[in-house]
């Protein structure tokens, strides 16, 4: 089969190109700028990147008649190579920008002027010889270039992300149009590869499960399972931060088949956490804690794998997927794992998104009530809790969590959110309860729609569900006097707020 090969120059969306082509039924994989070429590739992508070429620039590989588009810096990375010039503009153009196309392969079918979603400060200031410009700007700056007949195409914006109104359709026409690829590729391909991959790399020896209580570490223990069987240990740590909702994962997976250790070490996270309120040091400690007490079943038990569900955007928030790309936060499961373990780290979700991973566990035969639940982090209320943790503050944010997620639920907004739930505050509020005054906590809601937690806008919420939730949160919980909605985007936030 056929593939399309993504180039990775370190852009925060680098995993999107190659998710975007694999939407298209068309096998597809990120690599590195030293990437030795195999023959199996029909088309080139060249992802765009934190860097100026005149300050840093990659060696081009030898194409040899292999279609190549470039994307941001990777389209400068082609005018340079084919002898054009890139300069720093005199404005950046971010975010929305309006752009006019001109008649093109790579813009077959699309109107001559739509919405592209635009991330640069650098310029194509002149064209390579041989090349014409395909599209521009409002702004007046070259938005793409090509030589049809060499098959190499240049875009200045990012057609993998939602915003740009006619990305799919562009990377459609490179896909099909210009590579002459056929839609073969399922997830179902990913599965029996995946398996097929996990067991050449396993073997017969053992691997423990870190079961969190989300979809992601509960999908890589099925799929896992289906290839090792009974060498597969899942344990199921409760580190004290788990919601209401986590503790049935258990008996989720024991109607598949799959018997589930639970460990009970919440005093032990606690007291690791004790004092500490810096976020980054909070998820390291989370991450260490995990390893210590996976690695002391795994001794147990005789195990030299840890199996995590890692997924892309904590892989790329955490930066570990590229030296090249920006540090956001550590996950517990990526940059939160100590340098030294006596553990090998198996990832068989690591190149997914959200999304593709809930396909992949309906594939497998998870209960939708199962799939359809919200994402958790890995470091679970330890970073919904801000500041330092305590158990009473662990305490309220649960029951207050609860809550506003069985309000949704009843009100029939649950489903209609990719990820709601509240947070809480280091900060108390003045308020009247009783007829008497009262100093209690500030609690924050928080619900996003996103496609695959790369970028996310805030839900609209109807007000008379949100008025519903903070009503009953403050008469049943005691310790809560205000409640606040959350209504900032990713980005500038992220999802979580620590």
């Amino acid at each position: 089969m056929d593939e399309i090969v993504v180039i990775d120059y370190g852009s925060q969306y680098t995993q999107l190109l190659a998710r975007r082509v694999r939407e298209l039924g068309v096998f597809s994989k990120v690599v590195g700028p030293d990437y030795t070429f195999t023959g199996k590739e029909s088309g080139i992508i060249l992802s765009g990147g934190p860097e100026s070429v005149y300050e840093k620039r990659y060696d081009l590989p030898q194409f040899s008649g292999i279609p190549v588009l470039g994307i941001c810096y990777g389209m400068h990375l082609l005018a340079e190579r084919f002898g054009g010039h890139v300069a720093k503009g005199a404005h950046g153009e971010y975010g929305l920008t309006k752009v006019k196309f001109f008649p093109s392969p790579l813009f077959d079918g699309i109107p001559s002027e739509s919405v592209t979603w635009m991330s640069h400060g650098d310029v194509v200031e002149v064209l390579p010889p041989n090349f014409k410009m395909t599209a521009i700007s409002e702004t007046g700056i070259t938005a793409a270039f090509e030589s049809e007949n060499d098959k190499i195409y240049a875009i200045q914006f990012h057609p993998e992300v939602v915003h740009t109104s006619y990305g799919r359709e562009i990377i459609k026409n490179f896909v099909f149009g210009i590579c002459k690829e056929r839609p073969e590729w399922t997830m179902n391909n990913f599965i029996d590869s995946e398996i097929s991959r996990i067991k050449s790399v396993v073997k017969d020896q053992k691997i423990i499960s870190a079961i969190s209580g989300g979809v992601d570490s509960t999908v890589a223990t099925l799929l896992t399972y289906r290839a090792v069987g009974d060498n597969l240990i899942p344990v199921f740590v409760d580190h004290g931060l788990l919601r209401k909702m986590d503790i049935n994962v258990p008996q989720t997976l024991a109607t598949l088949g799959i018997k589930v250790k639970y460990v009970n070490a919440s005093e032990l996270f606690f007291e690791k956490l004790k004092g500490v309120s810096d976020p980054e040091e909070k998820r390291k400690i989370i991450g260490n804690t995990f390893i210590e007490v996976f690695e002391r079943e795994a001794k147990a038990s005789g195990a030299t794998f840890l199996l995590q569900g890692t997924i892309y955007p904590d892989v790329i928030e955490s930066a570990a997927s590229s030296q090249r790309s920006a540090k956001i936060k550590s996950h517990h499961n990526v940059g939160g794992l100590p340098e030294k373990m006596n553990l090998k780290v198996l990832e068989p979700l690591r190149t997914l998104f959200k999304d593709e991973v809930r396909e992949v566990g309906r594939l497998m035969g998870l209960p939708d009530a199962f799939i359809s639940r919200h994402p958790f982090p890995g470091p679970g209320l330890g970073v919904r809790v801000i500041g330092e943790i305590t158990k009473e503050k662990v305490g309220i944010l649960r029951d207050a969590d609860d809550i506003f997620v069985n309000v949704l639920m009843r009100a029939g907004e649950y489903s209609k959110i990719w990820q709601a739930f509240a947070v809480l505050l280091p900060v108390r509020s003045v308020g009247v309860k009783g007829d008497a005054r009262s100093y209690e906590y500030v609690l924050a809601l928080r619900a996003v729609d996103s496609v695959d937690g790369m970028t996310a806008s805030w839900h609209q919420i109807p007000f008379e569900i949100l008025r519903m939730a903070s009503s009953e949160i403050t008469s049943k919980i005691p310790q809560i006097g205000r409640v606040v909605y959350d209504i900032t985007d990713k980005p500038p936030s992220t999802i979580e707020w620590e």
